[in-house]
């Protein structure tokens, strides 16, 4: 477990907050098996409706800590980022964002497995994974083109350009920008009008509107893979390693 992650339940929708907002809401090994950990619990709790996440301190989350990338890149099979992906895909109960300031690498592609996102016009999205010499994960390669259409996929994928709220919104990777006062607000209300609804129609309406699991869950597997091979070669280590330098300095 750990302690930047914090938990609440409230008419049954869990709240899973993503809090180390000095790090712009980093995602560690740790983080990634609490939520693990909180989503397993919530999948298997009758009474639980539905999930959302937010970040702490101005940030939604700026990505997979890079160290943790090095540590696992011998075994990115056992890396709790691609458990936390693979168990994203396969909740079975809606998923709402809540979105401000940063949200870079899985922190964008997360929102193509929820339901329903929110975000202020603060929010700033990136998807890094070339410019960091691997390949994107969540089934972002499947999932976004779809969402998008292949051209501006390739805009955010192989160019890894940033992008804000209005043009996520436009894009239709959102569903409303909200002012920062009402997102946590907004964002909780559709959570409980989900969790309230008759249960088993909205899982299997959200079944049929996600089409083919087995596609998404394969796809997962082809860019594990080709992430793991990617960050055993040198171009992918020298340049993450650079960039943790840069940080540090």
């Amino acid at each position: 477990m750990s302690e930047h992650i914090q938990r609440s339940v409230a008419q049954g929708v869990l709240r899973i907050e993503i809090a180390r907002p000095d790090k712009k809401n980093a995602l560690t090994g740790g983080m990634y098996e609490a939520m693990i950990a909180a989503m397993d619990a919530a999948a298997r709790d009758d009474e639980m409706g539905a999930i959302l996440f937010e970040g702490s301190g101005g940030s939604f989350t700026a990505g997979n800590d890079l160290n943790d990338f090095l540590t696992f890149a011998e075994d990115f099979q056992k890396s709790p980022a691609l458990q936390f992906v693979r168990a994203l895909a396969g909740f079975p109960k809606p998923v709402v964002a809540a979105v401000d300031g940063v949200a870079v690498g899985v922190g964008a592609t997360m929102l193509l497995h929820c339901d329903l996102a929110y975000a202020t016009p603060a929010a700033r999205f990136r998807m890094p994974f070339v410019d960091l010499g691997v390949v994107p994960e969540a089934a972002s390669s499947l999932l976004l083109p779809q969402r998008i259409g292949l051209a501006r996929a390739s805009e955010l994928l192989l160019l890894c350009e940033g992008f804000d709220a209005a043009r996520a919104l436009d894009m239709g990777l959102l569903n409303g920008v909200v002012a920062p006062e009402d997102l946590g607000r907004i964002a909780m209300e559709r959570a409980v009008a989900l969790a309230q609804k008759p249960r088993n129609a909205v899982l299997a309406t959200r079944r049929l509107l996600r089409g083919n699991s087995a596609e998404i869950a394969v796809r997962i597997e082809e860019e594990a893979a080709l992430f793991a091979a990617a960050l055993q070669a040198p171009e992918a280590s020298a340049i993450i390693r650079a960039f943790l330098a840069k940080g540090r300095s």
